[in-house]
């Protein structure tokens, strides 16, 4: 008879495993290769996973910026915190699947009967200890834990977020400053061919015409360089958000755009890769663990509570007895909790766990393809944006030879002014779209290096 009892209590509990759906992920719904005219020579490209992102950048006032980011900024102050919180729920859920053992001692003095008593008691107990036959504690536990890892990853997620943010912010405020540095240059250049206009029309040599066509382009560029200014000013406040507040000592100076990255070209791998790299990849895969121990829960929710309540110890109403054999007290007893009128409830429970594993696979997939297209966007940004900024760097040195060539024609008296105004106007117009392009070329190698998982090995 015992025997068959610990066979029973054994077969329940193995088979407890039972109700929680088996954590499967499934098919990445992207393809199995990225583009092959996007991928580069495999033998001659690093890991981004293999490169810190010091080694990375090799700007040294971005490291100091990014590095004070990571200390400083407040939102990852919260991803830390909610770490904290994540891990104390954690525990808390972790410990129902242990007795809660008390011990307590208790002295009182009382009347009754016209009579005078004293009662001492010492002893330790639990309350309501659940027997998790059906797996219910435990899955709620594996829930609670899920979501704490989960929690983790979503930090490590948000730390490539930032360092690819500072650095975006970084490079806009860099480009913006060489585009300024180039406003001036033209202003100071403009407000030069203003004043030989003046001279000319004052002599008769031209119209007014053509000095009212100089003085547009001195106008033109003035503006463009008080709305770099702005852009510039609202953008470095924007970093000092990032950052968290002003970096502790002097800054080094800034490296120019074509400068910013120190490594070679960077392996992209396998799209199947990236399940195992990606931190909001994992961290989806972490939440879709916990909805299905949800269901687990959900499911033994249907069946019998098992709880045991005891108490051992001793009291008497002498104190000098008080540890004496006739004080020994001990109680213990179980309790079952069979639903019966609430299994609508129940059932609404199962069916929401079950609807939050749907939702969990949906949500894995999509950041699965979130992902496959961040790196295969870089890769295409890689290729494409080479080609424009090559294309873009010699269209400007033919723009500045015929702007040349244009005020020379102007001085011989070959054409007039308005030539010269829209050759003035295309160069300008060409030299700021080339420090754009350079930007947007290292922001797109940053994006491709933390959308490969680089930068997490210098945690």
């Amino acid at each position: 008879m015992r025997r068959g009892a610990v066979i029973l209590v054994a077969s329940l509990l193995g088979g407890c495993a039972q109700f929680a759906p088996p954590h499967v992920l499934p098919e990445p719904p992207t393809p199995e290769v990225y583009p092959p005219e996007l991928a580069a020579d495999a033998t001659a490209a690093e890991r981004a996973v293999e490169i810190g992102w010091r080694e990375f950048f090799a700007d040294e006032r971005l490291e100091a910026l990014i590095g004070t980011a990571l200390e400083q900024n407040r939102e990852l102050s919260i991803a830390v915190w909610r770490i904290e919180q994540a891990r104390g729920l954690h525990q808390i859920q972790d410990a129902s699947r242990l007795p809660t053992v008390v011990a307590g001692a208790d002295a009182s003095t009382g009347r009754a009967g016209g009579e005078n008593f004293d009662r001492y008691s010492i002893g330790v107990g639990t309350s309501a200890f659940e027997l998790d036959f059906w797996g219910r504690v435990r899955n709620l536990s594996e829930a609670a834990r899920a979501e704490y890892l989960a929690t983790i990853e979503g930090q490590r997620a948000f730390r490539l977020l930032l360092i690819r943010e500072v650095a975006s912010v970084y490079l806009f405020s860099l480009e913006t400053a060489e585009r300024i540095q180039l406003a001036e240059a033209t202003v100071a250049s403009r407000e030069e061919g203003l004043e030989i206009a003046r001279v000319r029309m004052d002599a008769g040599v031209t119209s007014a015409l053509e000095f009212r066509q100089a003085e547009t382009l001195l106008t033109q560029a003035q503006a463009e360089l008080a709305r770099l200014r702005l852009s510039k000013v609202r953008n470095d406040n924007a970093l000092l958000v990032l950052v968290g507040g002003p970096v502790p000592g002097p800054l080094p100076e800034p490296a120019a755009l074509a400068e910013q990255i120190s490594v070679g070209t960077l392996d992209a791998g396998l799209p199947s890769e990236l399940l195992t790299i990606r931190p909001d990849i994992m961290a989806a895969e972490e939440r879709l663990r916990a909805a299905r121990a949800d269901i687990g829960a959900a499911r033994a929710a249907f069946f019998p509570s098992i709880s045991l309540t005891g108490n051992f110890g001793f009291a008497s109403t002498e104190l000098g007895e008080l540890f004496g054999s006739d004080g020994l007290a001990w109680n213990f007893g179980p309790s079952v909790n069979l639903p019966i009128f609430n299994r609508g409830r129940l059932q609404g429970n199962l069916t929401v766990a079950e609807a939050s594993e749907e939702i969990a696979i949906a949500s894995y997939e999509r950041t699965v393809q979130i992902a496959f297209r961040e790196v295969a966007d870089a890769l295409a940004g890689r290729r494409y944006l080479a080609e424009q900024v090559d294309a873009q760097e010699r269209g400007t040195r033919a723009q500045r030879e015929i702007a040349e060539l244009a005020r020379i024609r102007y001085r011989e008296g070959v054409v007039r002014y308005l030539e010269v105004l829209d050759a003035e106007r295309n160069l300008f117009a060409a030299e700021q779209a080339l420090l754009q392009l350079r930007r947007a070329q290292a922001e797109n190698l940053i994006a491709l290096y933390v959308a490969l998982g680089g930068g997490l090995n210098e945690e």
